[in-house]
C-alpha cells in the first residue's frame, strides 16, 4: 500500500519560512519523480514544484521561483519544499504527489499517480 504522509505545515508570519517534508512508502521511491501541489477552498489544485527521480530536473511554479525549493533525500524516501519569504497568498493545503513516469518534472497534476492527504500552510499577514 502506498502511502505519502506530508508534514511541516504551520502558522507562520508573512516573510518566514518553513520546510514541508513528504515521506513516502510502499513504493520504490528512487523510480518516482515527486511534485508539490497546492489547494485553498473552492479553487483548483495549483503547480508548486516537481523534482525527478535522481533530481536531475525541478520544474518549479513561477509563483515559487526564486522562493521555493524542492529537493529530495532517496536514502529516507522523503521530498521537501523549502519555503522562504512567505507570503498571505501562499496560504493552501500543501499536497506531495508520486508520478511512475520518473523522469518527469510534471506540472499536470492528473500525471501523478499517488497523494498524500496534505498539509495546512497559514501565512499571517
Amino acid at each position: 500500500q502506498v502511502r505519502l504522509v506530508e508534514s511541516g505545515g504551520d502558522l507562520v508570519q508573512a516573510g518566514g519560512s518553513l520546510r514541508l517534508s513528504c515521506a513516502a512508502s510502499g513504493l520504490t521511491f528512487s523510480s518516482y519523480a515527486m511534485g508539490w501541489f497546492r489547494q485553498v477552498p473552492g479553487k483548483e489544485r495549483e503547480f508548486v514544484a516537481a523534482i525527478s527521480w535522481g533530481s536531475g530536473t525541478k520544474h518549479h511554479a513561477d509563483s515559487a521561483k526564486g522562493r521555493f525549493t524542492i529537493s529530495r533525500n532517496n536514502a529516507r524516501n522523503t521530498v521537501y519544499l523549502q519555503m522562504n519569504s512567505l507570503k498571505a497568498e501562499d496560504t493552501a493545503v500543501y499536497y506531495c504527489a508520486a508520478d511512475r513516469v520518473g523522469w518527469h518534472a510534471s506540472d499536470i497534476s492528473s500525471d501523478y499517480d499517488y497523494w498524500g492527504q496534505g498539509t495546512q500552510v497559514t501565512v499571517s499577514s
